[in-house]
């Protein structure tokens, strides 16, 4: 095994040794990846590589001017450049090099499907283009390159079985004694035989004088003449003639397919008032970014909205998002009035939409209900989600995310709540918002 064949093993257990994605998503440094690239800690040694000594060390038997005689001391060893300087210092300060499997949003979104066992299936909204799919449609005209010649060549062979018969046996039938030409026409009549009057006759006439009567009745030719269906004849002869007609011929036209782009535009909501202090906002995070990172990586194209909130709203970017505190009250409805009114350059026809709220269930006395659910039903969504993050218990007034359960019901297909008391929880709400969308019908 060369260098080469090394390098390609330590990466192929680079990947299977980096951090488990759940892991990575509960407790993992979000902050080192971007929105098109996620960096997840791989847990191994660096790859190996050739390195040169930079410090010049001298050839065998070799001094280099300076060398002692034999039995003068040599004195203390000298520093040499890139030795530590002399002083102490605390061990680990600086911190190694970490190496990290990257991955972009398709990967993350494919890898969380398996891990979570979830089905998201992207809708496309807008059609952009038509384009020809498999030669599945036929129609009775078209270009002979274009003739199903298969179909037609079963027809034909299904009207070979339904109109063929063993005309050998039918002529012995005419030399049964005392059968004339209409006795054996109704024979083959009642045998369900495809054969004409006309046929009979003609057979019957070029029988000759002395083989007539050769048969006392059809009991004893049928006990002496071994009789042959028509499949018998084919696998005996093979097919010789398949009587094809123009009703038969079927021309494959390609399926028009339209392409549709999936287009979706994800509404993040954050309760910012002065009660969502640094663990609840920590949580809002590490459940908001793996969710940006799967639906950037299931649609075509994405775009992000952010809203902060107390009793107010107004929109932010998303590198303020995660880390914007204010002292103020809060009123959810708030971001739900701007959302509607930002999504309006969104329309529901060409794109799909997800909004995602979250906080700690406490709001203005009577918003849930009065404002913030109407918001919820009046603007069209593939799913409405709200993520409760409560580290420390429900405070008394936290009733949100209830009031939304409670008006819901728990088997909404297009409203999910989620609660995150902790870092073990991120991943089950992760799961409970994306099947909930999962189950949606377009």
């Amino acid at each position: 095994m060369g260098l080469r064949d090394d390098l390609e093993r330590f990466r192929e257990v680079g990947e299977q040794r980096r951090e488990d994605l759940a892991e990575f998503i509960q407790y993992g440094d979000l902050g080192q990846s971007r929105p098109g690239e996620i960096k997840i800690p791989v847990k191994i040694v660096s790859l190996p590589e050739f390195e040169y000594d930079q410090r010049d060390k001298g050839g065998v038997g070799q001094g280099d001017g300076d060398t002692p005689d034999v039995g003068q001391p040599v004195g203390q060893p000298q520093p040499q450049p890139g030795d530590d300087d002399g002083e102490e210092g605390e061990p680990g300060e600086e911190g190694g090099e970490h190496e990290y499997y990257e991955m972009d949003p398709e990967e993350f979104a494919e890898e969380l499907d398996e891990e979570l066992g979830l089905e998201l299936d992207p809708k496309g909204k807008k059609v952009v283009e038509e384009k020809e799919g498999p030669f599945t449609d036929l129609t009775r005209t078209g270009p002979d390159s274009t003739l199903d010649f298969e179909r037609m060549f079963k027809e034909g062979l299904k009207r070979k079985l339904a109109m063929d018969f063993d005309e050998e046996f039918v002529r012995e039938v005419c030399k049964v004694e005392g059968l004339e030409p209409r006795d054996v026409f109704e024979w083959a009549r009642g045998e369900n035989l495809p054969v004409s009057m006309a046929w009979i006759e003609e057979a019957y006439g070029e029988i000759p004088a002395d083989e007539r009567g050769t048969w006392n009745s059809i009991d004893q030719l049928e006990a002496n003449v071994e009789r042959e269906n028509i499949q018998q004849q084919i696998r005996r002869e093979g097919i010789k003639q398949v009587p094809f007609r123009r009703e038969d011929e079927r021309y494959r036209h390609p399926e028009i397919i339209e392409e549709k782009e999936k287009n979706v535009v994800v509404v993040n909501i954050r309760d910012v008032s002065g009660s969502m202090r640094e663990k609840k906002r920590e949580l809002v995070e590490r459940t908001f970014t793996p969710l940006d990172w799967y639906l950037q990586g299931k649609y075509d194209n994405a775009e992000f909205v952010y809203i902060a909130h107390d009793a107010d709203a107004w929109a932010v970017e998303r590198d303020d998002f995660f880390g914007i505190r204010s002292g103020g009250g809060t009123k959810i409805s708030s971001a739900y009035e701007l959302a509607a009114e930002l999504l309006e350059e969104y329309p529901w026809t060409d794109w799909n939409r997800y909004v995602f709220a979250a906080g700690d269930s406490e709001n203005s006395s009577n918003d849930t209900e009065e404002r913030v659910i109407p918001l919820m039903e009046e603007i069209p969504a593939n799913l409405h989600a709200y993520v409760e993050t409560q580290p420390s218990g429900n405070a008394i007034n936290a009733t949100h995310a209830e009031e939304l359960e409670r008006h819901f019901g728990t088997d909404a297909e297009d409203v999910a709540v989620a609660y995150v008391n902790d870092k073990d929880d991120v991943t089950d709400a992760i799961y409970e918002i994306l099947s909930t969308e999962g189950e949606t019908d377009e």
